[in-house]
């Protein structure tokens, strides 16, 4: 069995969000009972929206919550680690569009001159026709003399997407399964030359060697069109864990507009770093000892496993991280009380 590989990809974009803590926590548990690697890759080729500040938040956020990284950029004060580098996706475009290419070259994708008013009207007719919007495959079957008289005409890439049903094995979700053609040939590289987030990833994961892609199921439906580009390109498909997500007291998405969705702000409030890891694992995992709820760091490694993660979505509860919190503090020495306090105090 290949060395277990996993990783934790967030976008500097804004603060470190309690979900993205909950995903890297069950990647980093996973690591370390099974003697794995863990990797910090960031995710920044948005560039309107990515800024270093919101990289150095992340760096805090995990590093207050104890999780170190095996392999990863160079940030937060850290040089970069690791063989499998560089570990920001900005500086793997060339990767990227190699690869996209390479596709192209394999006839596994091909060049679409499609301009946007043209697929804005083509989707506007699906919509009148009440049909979901979907490429119509205008350029799939271009000749080469076709592509050759477009000249300079700007184009994107498109992924041709094969003929079948694609299913995937999930440790949470189950079997799930898609026909094709139900995914429409999906762009991998815009008309900028800037490679899409469904190539990156799967170019990432692929050439980084990661054995298990545990991510929020947000991303499922995303999984069938990574599923297909990692068996074009020839990589070794990895273990698919979608995770359900952290929900609010309310039951719903735990928005960004909320105290404490930013992990941070649980610190602010004099929540211990052990409390919130505690917590958080809970929110999908059950222990084999039933009714167990009180961890320390240590006795979570040893206790985890993939196969005890739930697909139901965890609802956060207020009073059951503040009784946490509390037992987490009796274990604290005087001293390390102390140390806790006195900044909460000063700061006051």
């Amino acid at each position: 069995m290949s060395p277990i590989r996993v990783r934790i990809a967030p976008s500097p974009t804004g603060f470190f969000h309690i979900g993205n803590a909950k995903t890297a926590l069950i990647n980093w548990l996973y690591a370390r009972k099974t003697g794995g690697t863990f990797i910090l890759r960031l995710e920044d080729t948005d560039t309107e929206r990515s800024e270093a500040q919101y990289a150095d938040i992340i760096c805090e956020g995990l590093r207050w919550l104890g999780i170190d990284w095996d392999e990863g950029p160079a940030f937060g004060g850290e040089a970069e680690r690791g063989a499998h580098g560089p570990y920001r996706q900005s500086e793997r475009r060339e990767i990227h569009c190699g690869e996209a290419r390479r596709l192209v070259d394999e006839g596994n994708a091909y060049r679409c001159f499609c301009t946007k008013e043209e697929l804005d009207a083509e989707r506007e007719r699906a919509q009148a026709a009440k049909r979901p919007p979907r490429y119509s495959g205008k350029c799939r079957n271009l000749t080469s003399e076709q592509v050759a008289a477009m000249g300079d005409r700007p184009y994107s890439v498109r992924f041709r997407v094969p003929q079948g049903a694609t299913t995937i094995d999930d440790l949470v979700q189950g079997t799930v399964r898609v026909e094709n053609k139900e995914i429409d040939d999906f762009i991998i590289v815009k008309p900028n030359g800037d490679p899409v987030f469904h190539l990156a990833v799967v170019v990432d994961d692929g050439l980084m060697e990661i054995t298990h892609v545990i991510r929020g199921d947000d991303h499922l439906t995303n999984a069938f069109r990574h599923v297909l580009l990692f068996n074009a390109l020839g990589y070794k498909l990895p273990t698919f864990a979608h995770l359900p997500m952290v929900l609010d007291e309310t039951g719903k998405k735990y928005s960004k507009r909320l105290h404490g969705a930013n992990v941070l702000d649980w610190r602010e409030d004099g929540y211990l770093p052990e409390t919130i890891v505690n917590y958080l694992v809970l929110l999908g995992w059950t222990p084999e000892e039933e009714g167990r709820e009180l961890f320390t760091r240590k006795e979570l490694v040893e206790a985890f496993s993939l196969e005890r993660l739930g697909k139901s979505a965890g609802k956060f509860d207020l009073k059951k991280l503040q009784w946490l919190n509390g037992q987490h503090i009796r274990m604290l020495t005087p001293e390390q009380l102390r140390d806790k306090v006195l900044p909460i105090l000063h700061k006051a």
